[in-house]
């Protein structure tokens, strides 16, 4: 997951403009259904899209830091006792966490729902957004079960 949120970090931030646009037209619902009744929620000033996009991409960044620390501490902690192994499992937790509230409620939530992402043919991110954010929910379970220790 901290490989993942990397390469999706990095390809924001050296390709910044292709993202982007994804971020100003969710934001602008310029391509929401024409009569839909929540288009007053639309954000048109790009000063705000560049805030979102930049606060997407920092989360990215912090994903992935956590997620690479966190692995980095339980692979140091692997032959150590089980109890020892549980509890520093926290920074990959914190990562993997935050990487599914990101695509859950940042892209599903408020950019499906909210902005309306859904009604858009070509600027609908919604599946993309749910397979990424249940491949952390399923790290994030099988990362947060116990560990035992090989004689019991």
């Amino acid at each position: 997951m901290a490989f993942f949120a990397a390469l999706v970090s990095f390809g924001n931030i050296t390709d910044y403009g292709s993202n982007f646009a994804f971020v100003q037209h969710v934001l602008r619902m310029d391509t929401v259904f024409p009569d839909s009744a929540i288009r007053y929620r639309a954000m048109q000033l790009p000063a705000l899209h560049h805030i979102a996009y930049g606060a997407i991409i920092f989360l990215e960044t912090v994903i992935a830091v956590l997620c690479g620390v966190g692995g980095v501490v339980m692979l140091r902690n692997l032959r150590a006792p089980a109890v020892r192994f549980n509890r520093n499992k926290h920074v990959a937790m914190a990562g993997l966490a935050l990487g599914f509230l990101l695509w859950q409620v940042g892209f599903m939530s408020i950019g499906g729902e909210w902005f309306g992402m859904w009604m858009s043919s070509q600027w609908n991110g919604v599946g993309s957004a749910f397979r990424i954010f249940v491949t952390f929910i399923l790290v994030m379970i099988f990362v947060a079960m116990p560990d035992r220790d090989g004689d019991g």
